[in-house]
């Protein structure tokens, strides 16, 4: 009678969870308090999405392609103002013995909070690309849960060097997204692509979003695409002619 109990609560929560995962929303605090200090949040909520699936091994010149984008995110994640908060969301960090296992290996490794770069940047080395590309369910992620409040204004900055191979499409997703919810904008950067159907399935997420679609072939590109994506050219260039 217990394990019969147990099933049946298990059910309806999976049940529920379902039901409810377009219109979960809850409510977040204008003010964080970090190490003791208390930061007001600008109203923009912004979210990086990494791709660490087992392709970005491969090699960009001297360096692997996980390599090239640590890196570029490490140089970046500095010049983000305090008061934006942001967070990391990434995919393809762990395998699993069945399809569906890599298939949601999707994570949340820096919550979404201002003046959070320097968290992100402690987390960074510790990263390795192992998996699968579960694009379309780190999406779903993030607007169900990452994002379930539609208050605020929210950005996605999705790197990736490969399209969905867990049988889904990320362009379908967000066409429906945006039926219910428009509050969600996502740049896209395909960081050095070469099938032509991955490019156009992560180029519709961007433009159906009013995002940005960037091609990155190399490091200088990524860095370039990144910096643009957060607005950060101006600031960049002034900083280079003032030295």
């Amino acid at each position: 009678m217990k394990k019969f109990i147990l099933i049946m609560v298990l059910t309806v929560s999976t049940a529920m969870v379902s039901a409810l995962a377009a219109n979960y929303t809850y409510s977040t605090p204008e003010q964080f308090k970090l190490d003791g200090k208390q930061v007001e949040a600008n109203g923009e909520k912004l979210l990086f999405i990494l791709d660490l699936s087992n392709s970005m091994n491969e090699k960009l010149g001297s360096k692997t392609k996980l390599q090239i984008a640590l890196n570029t995110m490490k140089e970046t994640l500095p010049l983000i103002p305090k008061n934006t908060a942001v967070g990391l969301r990434v995919y393809g960090h762990k395998t699993g013995f069945t399809p569906k296992q890599s298939c949601t290996a999707s994570q949340l490794i820096a919550p979404i909070l201002p003046d959070n770069t320097q968290n992100i940047y402690s987390k960074l080395n510790a990263l390795n690309a192992v998996g699968w590309t579960p694009i379309t369910y780190s999406l779903k992620q993030a607007a169900f849960l990452d994002f379930a409040d539609t208050q605020s204004k929210k950005r996605i900055i999705l790197i990736s060097d490969g399209g969905e191979n867990c049988d889904e499409s990320p362009c379908d997703f967000v066409i429906e997204l945006q039926k219910h919810r428009d509050d969600i904008q996502i740049d896209v950067i395909a960081l050095a692509i070469g099938d032509r159907d991955a490019n156009n399935q992560l180029k519709c997420v961007a433009l159906v979003t009013s995002g940005k679609f960037y091609n990155a072939n190399t490091a200088a590109e990524l860095k370039n695409s990144l910096q643009d994506s957060l607005n950060l050219q101006k600031e960049v260039q002034g900083v280079i002619i003032n030295h």
